[in-house]
């Protein structure tokens, strides 16, 4: 019998008909399996007999078996690499294809930059009210950033009858962060920011990075260290040199513009070198008033902050001529300009893509 059923076996011509010999021989109605059932009603010296050889018989059929669907496989793969081709020379038609905005990008980099120097990233409201905006910030009231022309105010005031604003810099959330923590405090605050302003170096809706450090005996050696640090990792080159211009900003004392030189390349300014100097950043000490109006001792505490716009720093590194084009949606400039989704910063790998 086992001989039969291993012809039988080797004679299925697919893997259907291997399938029906299967359930012939080991389905609940099959052949083998009803041998196997009659091992109960025998006398013991009967199964001692019987035993061995119906066992011997199954295992038989089912190794006969697998063997068999393992070289019908076999046999089905080689044929369909020998009918099915792939003509390489066709067009490859993907379809539409997301990309990751170099606004996005570049704040995944000065995330992943800020991180290996202990800062944290803050977040606050986009809708602001005049005390966070302005008034903590030592922005006097005649000051002409309150000015209807460069500020977006709402027509309704908050519970505490302060008016209400879009933020016109992420600065609100140093505040709000100097009042809910307590120092040492290392943070990025990076966000959109609104300004009643259009041409192409400016939009109504830009993004701008602010950085805070609080903590005791800080100054200005520290503020240049660490912008040194940050520029030459998100510009990946050594010869990034920093120039700091006394300048004034009122939430700041003493204040500095931050001029990174530049060399021109192909006739375009390249960030690196020395050929000439470009602004990049605003920078200086924390006001005493500031650190005061949050709650905290100006004698015990000393601080720095930065900011810098995030589109210009995107602009600077990958070429962007016009602002406006990083709000139009054109997919042209998106597939031009645009990020693959694995195209992650990373500091062993290069934050840059």
């Amino acid at each position: 019998m086992s001989a039969d059923w291993l012809a039988r076996i080797a004679a299925a011509g697919d893997l259907a008909a291997l399938e029906a010999e299967r359930v012939a021989a080991l389905g609940k109605q099959g052949a083998v399996t009803a041998l196997l059932k009659t091992l109960g009603g025998m006398t013991p010296d009967e199964r001692q007999r019987e035993g061995p050889r119906i066992h011997a018989l199954r295992e038989g059929v089912t190794e006969a078996i697998a063997a068999r669907k393992a070289a019908l496989e076999a046999a089905e793969l080689e044929r369909r690499l020998a009918t099915e081709m792939l003509d390489m020379s066709l067009p490859v038609t993907t379809g539409a294809q997301g990309s990751v905005h170099p606004v996005s990008q570049v704040m995944d980099e000065l995330a992943e930059i800020f991180a290996d120097l202990g800062f944290s990233v803050a977040t606050g409201p986009e809708i602001e009210d005049d005390w966070h905006n302005f008034t903590a910030l030592n922005i006097p009231e005649t000051h002409p950033a309150r000015a209807m022309h460069d500020t977006f105010y709402f027509d309704r005031l908050d519970a505490e009858g302060r008016r209400m604003l879009l933020r016109t810099h992420t600065s609100p959330v140093q505040i709000r962060t100097m009042m809910s923590q307590k120092p040492p405090i290392r943070i990025i605050a990076p966000g959109r920011t609104y300004r009643s302003d259009s041409d192409a170096t400016h939009t109504p809706m830009f993004h701008q990075v602010e950085g805070l450090v609080i903590d005791r005996g800080i100054h200005m050696g520290h503020l240049k260290w660490t912008l040194e640090t940050f520029l030459k990792a998100y510009f990946e080159r050594d010869d990034i040199v920093l120039r700091l211009r006394p300048s004034y900003f009122p939430f700041t004392e003493p204040s500095a513009e931050v001029d990174v030189g530049y060399s021109i390349e192909k006739g375009r300014r390249v960030i690196g070198g020395s050929d000439g100097w470009m602004e990049v950043l605003g920078s200086g000490m924390v006001h005493p008033k500031v650190i005061a109006a949050c709650g905290l001792d100006p004698d015990e505490w000393q601080g720095f902050a930065f900011g810098c716009g995030i589109d210009r720093l995107a602009m600077l590194k990958y070429g962007m001529d016009d602002l406006r084009a990083f709000f139009d949606g054109d997919l042209r400039w998106l597939r031009h300009y645009g990020f693959a989704a694995l195209d992650v910063p990373t500091l062993s790998g290069g934050v840059g893509a």
